[in-house]
């Protein structure tokens, strides 16, 4: 960690300039609908008195997707943050137009995930993907993406990360919840492009969208005070706290539904299941018909179908592999007790919590 008796620098970000000691918010300039409405992205910075890493956290890059920003609300009123080395960035909605709109997609249904680096010039998720990419990315040095399932579907929290990536397993560790899914880079994604310019992402997924999920929310802000510690850029904690030793999965299988119908799920999220064990029936609304939904693998269930109206092939349990099965599961059992016990847990949040 650095010395206390260093001094950190000026920082600048999309011509902004904030001392030492300073947080300011701004609107970064964006896309302009045909309305003349601006697409413009609210951003907050938090300059530490001490030197350190500069961390992005980001969230609503999918406008509909809700835990993220409840997350970045709450973590910038810590008062741990008053001791902090480095920089934090914060972006509670990168997608405006999405989070207006309840949708995940932009108005002309692209995927603003899809978009990056961007092209100043080019289609509406284009622009807003190179100016959120080039005026705030590109000037940090580590990067924290909040995510939910889609629409309908659910997730056990879990980090998503490619650990070849230099520094990325070290964040994702860092984080302290039970579940990776070591996932390879999807093309034109925030974390393929960052990753191809030296800047280590991981990816948070828990929860669904459209929805808020206190597990999530608490997990999530307890998830990025763990990595910011484990960067240096806040002290340890005055007392020791349990922390989950993160599980890595060795692969992961979408099980599918083999004909149309309703599903009715047979297991939670978090459960351990073994080869050939139920984990739904799909029924036909029209007739006695039922046919059951099988593992075909042993693993955890960490995201499944909230949808019960389904279509031959539509994915319904995500289930994960690990090594050591029943370790993943006693910890994703122990996970979930601490976090309902957490200060941060329900309407006190802040108050009293050990994270100053």
């Amino acid at each position: 960690m650095p010395s206390s008796k260093t001094t950190n620098s000026h920082f600048e970000l999309a011509g902004e300039r904030i001392a030492p000691g300073e947080r300011i918010q701004f609107d970064l300039p964006g896309a302009q609908l045909y309305t003349h409405t601006p697409l413009n992205t609210p951003v907050e910075v938090i300059n530490g008195n001490r030197p350190g890493p500069v961390l992005l956290i980001c969230s609503a890059i999918h406008g509909d997707e809700l835990n993220g920003v409840e997350i970045i609300r709450r973590l910038r009123t810590l008062p741990a943050l008053n001791r902090l080395s480095g920089t934090l960035v914060l972006v509670p909605v990168v997608n405006l137009h999405g989070f207006i709109n309840q949708s995940r997609y932009l108005p002309d249904r692209r995927d603003l995930n899809r978009c990056f680096p961007g092209f100043e010039t080019g289609s509406l998720g284009s622009r807003i993907a190179y100016g959120f990419f080039n005026q705030i990315v590109r000037k940090c040095t580590h990067v924290i993406d909040l995510h939910t399932a889609a629409v309908n579907r659910d997730n056990l929290p879990q980090m998503r990360a490619d650990l070849s990536t230099p520094g990325v397993e070290e964040m994702a560790l860092g984080f302290s919840i039970p579940v990776i899914i070591n996932s390879g880079l999807i093309d034109k994604s925030l974390r393929a492009e960052a990753g191809e310019i030296g800047i280590p992402v991981v990816t948070y997924e828990a929860g669904e969208a459209l929805r808020l999920s206190e597990k999530a929310i608490v997990t999530g802000v307890r998830g990025i005070t763990n990595t910011m510690r484990r960067l240096g850029m806040l002290p340890a904690r005055k007392t020791k706290s349990a922390v989950a030793k993160p599980e890595i999965a060795r692969s992961s299988k979408w099980l599918r539904a083999s004909t149309d119908g309703m599903f009715r799920p047979l297991v939670e999220l978090g459960a351990r299941v073994a080869e050939g064990d139920a984990l739904g029936v799909v029924s036909s609304p029209f007739t006695s018909l039922e046919e059951i939904v099988s593992s075909t693998v042993e693993g955890i269930v960490v995201g499944m179908a909230r949808q019960p109206l389904v279509n031959e092939g539509e994915a319904l349990c995500h289930i994960a592999v690990f090594h050591d099965m029943e370790s993943v599961e006693e910890k994703i059992s122990a996970h979930g007790d601490v976090i309902e016990t957490d200060p941060l847990f329900g309407i006190e949040q802040v108050k009293d919590a050990d994270i100053a």
